[in-house]
């Protein structure tokens, strides 16, 4: 699965020393900003998974920043958390009233802010998993789920699928990146008949891949775990 990216867009280079070093230790790529001016260009051309937003900065000021990223269609979806020494009542209902995500005051424990912008990323993984339960049809690039219909298609070529291999494929897609052992896709895909052997799962996903041809990338094997759907920017 690939690094989340953060950006931190933070003037006080000591403070950007001390977020790098945690959230890179906690598995994150980390980029920095040292000033407000290019911050919104930077956002729409790397595509950060998440803003880290200073509120006092030269060149513009943070609020306007984040009122820029929540406006803007190709950017609004992405989390902002303020970490500033605005601590008043009224600075952190300025912040959240323009979109931000989160709301952290100086000094903080990077221990907190880890934990803090961890959860932030599971809030973020929960919508989109319930975004795609409503979504009726689910599509990557040229590989396209229609649930109504009941089909899956490749490059517009249809692929037949039994109800089984349907039913798989459709659980493991609502749920990218997201390893699952043989037993919970018993759980959740044979929701009766329970005497099935967990060995069936795999018969099944050698059906199902054998059937996707050249799309059975998008069906992952995890050794020693089980079965996820591949993980797509």
């Amino acid at each position: 699965m690939a690094k989340k990216r953060i950006l931190v867009v933070e003037d006080d280079r000591d403070i950007n020393e001390l977020i790098r070093y945690n959230l890179e230790r906690e598995g994150f790529e980390v980029l920095f900003l040292y000033e407000g001016g290019q911050a919104v260009d930077v956002v729409r051309t790397r595509k950060p998974d998440l803003v880290l937003l200073d509120l006092m900065l030269p060149e513009c000021d943070g609020l306007d920043l984040c009122r820029q990223i929540k406006n803007d269609p190709d950017t609004k979806h992405i989390p902002v958390m303020m970490i500033t020494a605005k601590a008043t009542e009224s600075d952190v209902v300025a912040g959240l009233s323009i979109g931000a995500d989160d709301y952290m005051t100086k000094p903080f424990s990077p221990q907190v802010l880890s934990a803090r912008v961890k959860a932030i990323f599971r809030r973020a993984g929960l919508k989109q998993e319930e975004s795609l339960d409503h979504q009726q049809i689910r599509q990557w690039g040229d590989f396209v789920l229609d649930l109504p219909k009941h089909k899956v298609s490749f490059k517009n070529h249809a692929i037949g699928l039994t109800s089984i291999e349907f039913a798989m494929l459709e659980f493991l897609s609502r749920h990218p990146g997201r390893v699952f052992s043989r037993e919970q896709i018993l759980d959740n895909v044979w929701q009766e008949g329970r005497f099935i052997v967990d060995r069936a799962v795999d018969v099944h996903i050698r059906g199902l891949r054998k059937k996707l041809g050249t799309a059975c990338e998008y069906i992952e094997t995890v050794r020693g775990v089980g079965y996820r759907f591949k993980e797509t920017e």
